[in-house]
């Protein structure tokens, strides 16, 4: 398991260590894990590991680059489907790209006070974004 995050008076800062904290500690659930073990759901009512992992790196595009930015985005229960071709190496590649992106957005962003450009969420700002981000995966991990 990853330590927990440094403290700092930075509230982006603090955000994205918890970010890091928390999917680094749902990666950790995918050691030694083969690629059928990765997507076993007990009796069809969990979702597969690897569909949490997948649904994730939608998440954090959803709401960076689609609430926060502005662009077009949608949510699909198909996100937490991981197709049979797709291996745990991809998943977490991609995983690991969504958050290196969020990572982006949000350290260029003015202020943690800047309002989202999406229409369909209006008043929430990235601080919103971000702790909802932090509940998301938490929520998961």
């Amino acid at each position: 398991m990853p330590e927990d995050p440094e403290p700092t008076g930075d509230e982006r800062e603090l955000f994205l260590r918890w970010l890091v904290y928390l999917r680094e500690s749902l990666l950790t659930r995918l050691d030694d894990l083969d690629e059928d073990q990765a997507r076993w759901t007990p009796d069809g009512k969990l979702i597969q590991l690897l569909g949490i992992v997948n649904h994730l790196a939608h998440v954090g595009r959803r709401w960076t680059d689609g609430v926060y930015l502005g662009g077009a985005f949608s949510r699909s229960e198909e996100e937490v489907r991981v197709p049979v071709g797709r291996t745990i190496a991809e998943v977490v590649a991609d995983y690991r790209a969504a958050a290196a992106n969020t990572e982006a957005v949000v350290r260029a962003a003015p202020s943690t006070n800047d309002l989202c450009g999406s229409d369909r969420y209006p008043g929430i700002d990235l601080r919103w974004v971000l702790i909802h981000l932090v509940e998301e995966t938490a929520r998961h991990a």
